[in-house]
């Protein structure tokens, strides 16, 4: 009786050690090649190698938990999820209530309507119908550069909305990631009519400096082995490696 009760407590802190090993990393896998779902239902994406990335050099095991993009931040608060490692850029306003990690790339956003769009500022969309990703630095940029022209600004839960709201005649365009909205809508057959229009997007009152991985406050043990990982990666050329799979260009950005 002794041995089995000796043999459950070692099983028992057995599994909690195993428990403790893995990392539970937050991503929006809407939003390609970034994040997102093969057929047969597994995350993948440039976010989900990076995290894996990263898992692998902390010795920790990545599992991964779906999440809409406007209750990331939430949800992290809430414990859900240790990290979140989904394109989040790092902005003053969300660094009030998160601690982000050092930047792992950074690419810019633009506006994508109909090819042939006479487009000499935001007041030439005033009446246009643009969609936008709920809570994204890119709604912001919306709101706050369209919307004064007259433009209305739409959000929705995710990117791959957007991009069939186009397709159905409901939005005239989007603002998004130029990298994502390449990936996601432009080189496939039903975005073949639309381009990007106006200047890369960069202003750092909107979009920050750069993407990281938010943890939770108070957490700086996490947080600077997260940084740890991404210099190391970053350095022995596994970083390249992950980003020639997805890119024919560096998204580290300078």
């Amino acid at each position: 009786m002794r041995k089995t009760i000796w043999a459950l407590a070692l099983m028992t802190a057995g599994m909690g050690t195993a428990y403790a090993a893995d990392l539970k990393v937050a991503i929006d896998p809407t939003y390609e090649p970034f994040t997102f779902k093969t057929a047969d239902g597994k995350p993948a994406g440039f976010d989900v190698d990076i995290a894996e990335a990263i898992c692998a050099e902390l010795k920790r095991k990545c599992v991964f938990v779906e999440q809409v993009w406007d209750s990331m931040i939430p949800g992290l608060q809430a414990r859900k999820y240790d990290i979140i490692v989904s394109s989040m850029s790092i902005t003053e306003e969300r660094k009030r209530v998160v601690d982000f990690s050092d930047r792992y790339y950074k690419t810019p956003s633009a506006i994508v309507v109909k090819k042939g769009t006479d487009y000499t500022g935001p007041a030439s969309l005033k009446g246009k119908k643009i969609g936008v990703l709920k809570g994204s630095t890119q709604e912001k940029w919306a709101m706050g550069e369209l919307k004064p022209a007259g433009v209305t600004v739409v959000p929705y839960e995710a990117q791959d909305q957007v991009y069939l709201d186009i397709n159905a005649g409901r939005l005239d365009g989007t603002v998004a990631d130029k990298v994502e909205v390449h990936g996601g809508f432009l080189s496939k057959p039903e975005g073949k009519d639309y381009g990007y229009v106006g200047p890369d997007q960069y202003e750092p009152k909107y979009y920050g400096d750069g993407i990281g991985i938010p943890v939770r406050k108070g957490r700086k043990d996490l947080l600077d082995q997260i940084n740890a990982a991404i210099k190391t990666i970053r350095a022995n050329g596994t970083y390249d490696r992950i980003a020639r799979k997805y890119f024919d260009f560096d998204p580290y950005g300078n």
